[in-house]
């Protein structure tokens, strides 16, 4: 029997000029994670080595939700394009904050 693997379909990493980092890896996976029912496993992460800021990630069983400073909640998962544009949507409002 073969075994399917993991594909990586997205990785990047940005360092800001103010030493804030975005890393964002999504993989293709041959079944749902746990509390998902989508065939993605992913980590977007924007902060520092002390803190994250910014996070969306489907970390089992928990499934797909979203950190936003402190607070942490459920997310709707509808495809990578959203996911990625909420991501980036919430860094700019962060930043913005600054």
């Amino acid at each position: 029997m073969r075994r399917m693997t993991a594909t990586l379909i997205h990785r990047k990493r940005h360092t800001f000029a103010d030493g804030k980092i975005m890393e964002i890896v999504i993989w293709e996976v041959p079944k749902p994670v746990l509390g998902s029912v989508h065939c993605y496993k992913y980590r977007l992460f924007y902060g520092d080595s002390q803190k994250r800021i910014v996070g969306y990630d489907n970390e089992r069983p928990k499934g797909d939700h979203r950190h936003y400073g402190a607070h942490e909640e459920p997310y709707q998962f509808t495809g990578i394009e959203s996911l990625l544009t909420d991501f980036y949507d919430d860094i700019a409002q962060r930043r913005d904050d600054l």
